[in-house]
């Protein structure tokens, strides 16, 4: 079957090949009317247009490359999902990668995203993101960067966030409020921003109850399900008192519940637990998981929304803009009766 050119449509409305093209454009000089009439033609001929020739006619794909470290966590795949839904309503499709983590594969995704010659990066770093000239690289060639989530700290580059800080405070200050004062904070290992503010928010809220910061009560490694279960095995073992654990993301929290459980320890009555995102899986898990949300869906809207005024402000200098979301507190049956 013969493929519908630009012509054909010329020739069936009886108007020229640039009129055409302009149209489906949406060129300001071409008439609404003129408009109406070639996309409703294009549409009956089986017109499709060819994306390949448009991008390098117009220098621009559509395309916008995302990189987030793992899509395993409910909380970057619903931020995707706020991207995605902004940028599609604005023509816009994405190029997804994920990282899982790893530096090297953070570079090969950036590597894809630059031979795909996207208009733009939207990213969220590893935890072993320290080093940065394929980020570098980005600013080099002009191309709109935005982070979300997490960001280098150094790099003046447009971002959307939680604020950490309060996060971790609102987490700790929930647990003093239900009684608890021996409180477990379980941390990475790794030096990245997010954590680091949530532990200081923990700390914070620590000493506005006079509470001492007890550094025997402060763990860390790589976060994970063994990491909070291993944390709770060490201290029953070793007859460390604690009544309460804080961990900087869910997977460590349900492993500490696990253990917990395990070891039979009721919870929450001897023991609160509260975690960090707001899994999906926090509200369906025995007891149900306090968390603390961080407005995932709308954290990946803002950043699209954000990312769209960068394009059309791209060739001008302008200071980087960055959002702060307030996390949200949300106490469940690991923290108390709700």
């Amino acid at each position: 079957m013969k493929r519908v050119t630009i012509e054909d449509i010329a020739a069936k409305l009886n108007i020229s090949f640039s009129t055409v093209a302009r149209a489906l454009n949406d060129h300001p000089a071409i008439s609404e009317a003129t408009k109406n009439a070639v996309k409703e033609t294009a549409t009956r001929l089986g017109y499709r247009q060819n994306k390949v020739a448009a991008s390098l006619r117009s220098g621009r794909t559509h395309i916008i490359g995302v990189i987030v470290p793992n899509l395993q966590l409910s909380f970057f795949s619903a931020v995707v999902h706020g991207i995605e839904r902004i940028m599609n309503e604005n023509d816009y499709n994405i190029l997804l990668y994920q990282s899982n983590e790893a530096l090297v594969q953070e570079a090969r995704g950036i590597d894809t995203f630059l031979q795909s010659r996207v208009d733009g990066i939207i990213a969220s770093v590893t935890q072993e993101t320290r080093e940065m000239p394929h980020y570098a690289e980005i600013r080099k060639r002009g191309i709109p960067l935005l982070f979300f989530d997490r960001a280098i700290a150094n790099l003046e580059v447009p971002s959307v966030v939680i604020d950490d800080f309060k996060g971790g405070y609102l987490a700790t200050q929930h647990l003093v409020d239900q009684g608890y004062r021996r409180i477990v904070h379980i941390n990475t290992e790794q030096n990245l921003a997010i954590f680091s503010a949530r532990e200081e928010g923990y700390k914070a809220a620590l000493i506005a109850n006079g509470l001492a910061v007890d550094a025997s009560l402060i763990v860390r490694g790589p976060l994970s399900l063994a990491l909070g279960e291993a944390t709770v095995d060490r201290f029953v073992a070793q007859q460390i008192p604690f009544d309460a654990i804080f961990a900087v993301e869910d997977f460590t929290a349900m492993g500490a519940l696990q253990a917990l459980k395990k070891h039979k320890i009721k919870v929450p009555s001897a023991v609160g637990v509260i975690g960090f995102a707001n899994e999906a899986f926090g509200s369906l898990v025995t007891p149900t998981l306090s968390s603390v949300d961080q407005q995932t869906v709308r954290m990946g809207e803002e950043s699209a929304k954000l990312f769209l005024k960068l394009l059309q402000q791209k060739g001008k200098v302008m200071p980087p803009e960055k959002i702060v979301l307030e996390p949200m507190l949300v106490p469940r049956a690991s923290s108390g009766n709700f």
